[in-house]
């Protein structure tokens, strides 16, 4: 029974660790804390929308730039962000 509690105590931390990380980078690169999206579905839509940005900026290897610095780079350069949104 202690080992099943350690495991549950293990888990929970991951799964919050994971968590913590996801919301802390969605954060600083998307400023979502800062954001004011009250209409509708507008703050899940734009969640989802930051979400998959930040899952494309992570998968893309050919340039070693911080995640808010590929951002930028993406917004302003037309090829790296085709770059980006190919793979």
């Amino acid at each position: 029974m202690k080992d099943d509690a350690a495991l549950l105590n293990k888990s929970v931390r991951s799964h919050w660790g994971i968590e913590n990380n996801l919301h802390w980078n969605l954060d600083v690169i998307f400023k979502e804390d800062g954001q004011l999206k009250r209409k509708g579905n507008s703050a899940e839509n734009f969640n989802v929308i930051a979400k998959v940005a930040l899952g494309l900026i992570e998968n893309e290897k050919t340039v070693k730039l911080s995640k808010p610095l590929k951002r930028l780079k993406a917004a302003i350069d037309d090829a790296y962000r085709e770059i980006i949104l190919n793979l």
